[in-house]
């Protein structure tokens, strides 16, 4: 009698795993059907596309459109590509993940290990930072911008997502802190070091989940920002504005092979960075969300 429950529920086990596994599979295809689209149809001539199955491999495959697409493309009047905007998208994301980080990590240091009066305060004035639409800042931002001198270029651009980014930095640094234990910050107080001592040698090398979290996080946001690009770049875009121009250049006939190019080089890095660091970024969310 045992042995046939036993064989009941091995059956049922299995039975329940290919459902789930396929429904996930299901999702997943579906999910990524788009994505399917944009690379097949980035391989074919024009003709192929306004004439055949979008859904269809292509019959003659080419890397035209991702030539065109990165350096020869129209956008506006030049005769140029995606390529230098590529480069101003990094000499962005670069300093400004960079300079929120540290600036998020410090907050947090402060925040959780030196207690103060109004430090509440200070943490929900940064959280609610956090909730701020993007476009209620754009006219204090570019007033800011033009009061310094650096309105309509990269240095600008660096600053208003360092800014915006600060909030979120704050919050994923100071929830990580607040479980690690405070007597060993006040042990090395009695031992002479100094607040920056403390941060170097003791807070910063534990850092390490959180620190990813944040740079995938800020990574994200910068690279894929479209708005703070269009409203303040001047001459400098970024990748995601000069796609927009890319699309929007083309007359007549839309190139559609050359716009899925350029869409899948304008995400290439972002997919990049969550497949390579995707399962830290969850293990960074895990570690400081639990007190032990």
């Amino acid at each position: 009698m045992s042995n046939v429950t036993q064989d009941t529920a091995v059956r049922t086990s299995t039975f329940t795993r290919i459902f789930i596994y396929g429904l996930l599979i299901l999702f997943a295809a579906y999910y990524l059907m788009p994505l399917f689209v944009m690379i097949v149809n980035s391989l074919k001539p024009l003709s192929e596309i306004t004439s055949g199955n979008m859904m269809a491999l292509p019959e003659v495959w080419t890397l035209e459109p991702w030539r065109q697409a990165w350096s020869k493309a129209q956008i506006g009047i030049e005769p140029t590509g995606l390529k230098p905007y590529f480069v101003n998208s990094l000499l962005i994301v670069i300093p400004a993940v960079f300079i929120s980080t540290i600036i998020g990590a410090i907050n947090g240091y402060v925040l959780t290990k030196w207690r103060f009066r109004g430090d509440t305060l200070i943490f929900g004035a940064l959280l609610f930072s956090c909730f701020i639409p993007f476009q209620i800042v754009l006219i204090p931002m570019a007033i800011v911008l033009g009061k310094l001198g650096i309105a309509g270029s990269i240095p600008g651009l660096v600053l208003v997502h360092v800014v915006y980014g600060i909030g979120f930095t704050t919050l994923y640094y100071r929830n990580y802190y607040a479980v690690f234990p405070t007597e060993l910050v006040r042990a090395a107080q009695i031992d002479g070091a100094g607040f920056f001592r403390i941060f170097w040698r003791i807070m910063l090398p534990i850092s390490g989940p959180i620190t990813v979290v944040s740079v995938i996080w800020q990574f994200t946001n910068v690279w894929n920002d479209f708005l703070f690009g269009a409203s303040f770049a001047g001459q400098e875009q970024p990748m995601t504005v000069a796609l927009n121009n890319l699309v929007q250049s083309s007359t007549g006939v839309k190139e559609y092979n050359v716009h899925f190019a350029g869409a899948i080089l304008a995400a290439l890095p972002t997919l990049l960075v969550y497949i390579v660091a995707g399962r830290y970024f969850v293990r960074g969310l895990m570690a400081g969300s639990v007190k032990g």
